[in-house]
């Protein structure tokens, strides 16, 4: 047992005072001095260090894409010594086992995220989509542009996967990965003892005044950010079916974050507005077409604006420079060439059958590039004639794009001006039309052969997630799929649940069944 000192008596205090005054004055001031330049030593270092901002640039603007910052760090990013001990907390969510060591087998591949040639999470590196930047000190990690606009196609299920940039992140769950950091954020697992030593078993050093820095206010802060976003986020993924990889509600989490609105400010028919996440090839000849698949906002520059904001910038800690460097890289990025190569007479038929019937709403493919030329492309058709499921039209409302109009109001180069409410969906361009599938804006249809059939023939419930391509019916791979059973991979969509609805956009579907085989054969081409 320690053996307990005895009390400090008043005598003993009086006698301690007394020898501090016959300190000599040149060692008073010594030890004032000792003490000072300790305080200098160590606090200078560490004020410095834990102020301010920095940010690496990438020379490769594809690399950019991919790697790079556009600001969303500062308000929602994780630090990033904590982006590589996640999986190692939590292995059950990392395709490993609850209480297991090691790190889940996946890493964030669990969540269809990607890794660049020749990276991994092993070696300390983060995935595609995840930008970094250091913010006083602490190195964080999040959201950038290529979260949503990276993909993978295999022309075989044997062939390794092929990396897209531009194309739809047909893998990534984001839904599941931010139900994830909000479950854990009351997890015993991550206090800061837990987290330390599991940095420390992982070989990542950290001094003394880095720890204390560490345990009593990064921790700390992380865990209050994502129980602040639990707060405002639960209730509303709660109400929503889950989106499953490769789709995102565009806005209305951006309501509840960005414009501090609650559920309750949400009516009932706004909640969900789950759709496919596009792609972003050869953005230039967009400009001035209705974008969003709503066509809500005729500006790149606004569009690619409030598409940060929604990966979690904000007005303070935008990175504008960033932001256009990659928009100025989308300007002429061309989709890949599809390599499926149908029968050509078919193809010349069903391309004769596209030019009248669906054209002018779509452009054309020429010789094996895409025109972007339609009497009515990029523009709005009101879904009363389209007739496709109205919840990512409805979700946006009248409301929001008010508040979206007060947003960057003291800068002039960025205000947003162009945001309207509209009554339909955008015709869409159909560059790289063979990477974009499922089809229709909340990606309900499978492949280009089911969307070509009417409504009620098209399959109720599908696989999605998968990155094989379909050489019949274009598109991927989408095998049907009871709900609720499980899969070995994929996610089973189900076009019953509310925002999933398959119906509309019957053009094609009265032609017969050589027709739809040979538009089917020319669309393939594109």
């Amino acid at each position: 047992m320690r053996r307990q000192e005895p009390p400090v008596t008043a005598v003993q205090h009086e006698t301690r005072r007394r020898r501090w005054r016959r300190l000599p004055l040149t060692l008073l001031a010594l030890t004032v001095v000792v003490v000072g330049v300790l305080v200098l030593a160590i606090g200078i270092p560490t004020l410095w260090r834990y102020s301010g901002e920095s940010v690496r640039h990438y020379a490769d603007p594809e690399a950019h894409f991919r790697h790079g910052s556009i600001g969303s760090e500062p308000a929602s990013g994780l630090p990033v010594r904590l982006w590589r001990v996640l999986p190692e907390l939590f292995p059950e969510h990392f395709g490993g086992k609850e209480g297991e060591q090691g790190r889940g087998e996946e890493g964030y591949a669990a969540f269809g995220f990607l890794y660049a040639p020749g990276d991994n999470l092993g070696a300390g590196d983060l995935p595609i989509g995840v930008g970094t930047r250091e913010v006083r000190g602490v190195e964080l990690g999040w959201f950038n542009c290529a979260v949503c606009h990276t993909g993978t196609v295999r022309e075989s299920p044997d062939a390794e996967p092929r990396l897209i940039s531009g194309m739809p992140s047909n893998n990534l769950d984001l839904n599941g990965f931010i139900a994830f950091l909000l479950e854990i954020a009351d997890d015993p697992r991550l206090a800061p003892d837990s987290v330390l030593a599991a940095m420390e078993e992982q070989g990542q050093e950290l001094g003394w005044v880095e720890r204390l820095v560490w345990r009593h206010a990064v921790l700390p802060r992380v865990r209050e950010g994502l129980l602040a976003t639990r707060a405002r986020l639960a209730p509303l993924l709660a109400e929503q079916p889950a989106w499953g990889p490769g789709r995102v509600d565009t806005f209305n989490p951006y309501k509840l974050i960005q414009f501090d609105m609650t559920l309750a400010d949400l009516s009932e028919g706004e909640r969900i507005g789950t759709a496919d996440f596009p792609s972003i090839f050869l953005q230039r000849p967009r400009q001035g077409m209705d974008l969003h698949w709503d066509g809500n906002n005729a500006s790149l520059q606004e569009r690619n604006l409030s598409a940060a904001l929604g990966a979690g910038v904000t007005e303070e800690s935008v990175d504008h420079a960033s932001i256009e460097r990659v928009a100025d890289w989308l300007l002429d990025l061309e989709p890949p060439p599809s390599p499926h190569d149908p029968d050509a007479e078919s193809v010349a038929a069903g391309k004769a059958l596209y030019m009248r019937h669906c054209a002018d709403c779509h452009g054309y493919q020429e010789d094996g590039r895409y025109v972007f030329e339609g009497e009515r492309l990029g523009e709005v058709v009101p879904n009363e004639r389209l007739g496709v499921d109205p919840a990512r039209l409805d979700s946006y409302t009248e409301a929001l794009r008010r508040d979206q109009l007060t947003l960057f109001a003291d800068d002039e180069r960025y205000r947003f001006r162009h945001f309207r409410k509209t009554d339909g969906y955008a015709n869409q361009p159909l560059d790289g039309l063979w990477l974009r599938a499922p089809y229709l804006h909340n990606g309900s249809v499978p492949t280009l052969h089911d969307l070509l059939l009417p409504p009620e023939e098209r399959p109720v419930a599908f696989v999605r997630g998968l990155d094989v391509l379909d050489d019949e019916k274009g598109g991927f791979v989408a095998p049907d799929c009871t709900p609720g059973e499980p899969l070995d991979e994929g996610f089973c969509f189900d076009t019953r649940l509310p925002g999933n609805g398959n119906q509309g956009h019957a053009y094609g579907t009265g032609l017969g069944a050589e027709e739809r085989a040979a538009l089917l054969d020319y669309l393939m081409t594109f």
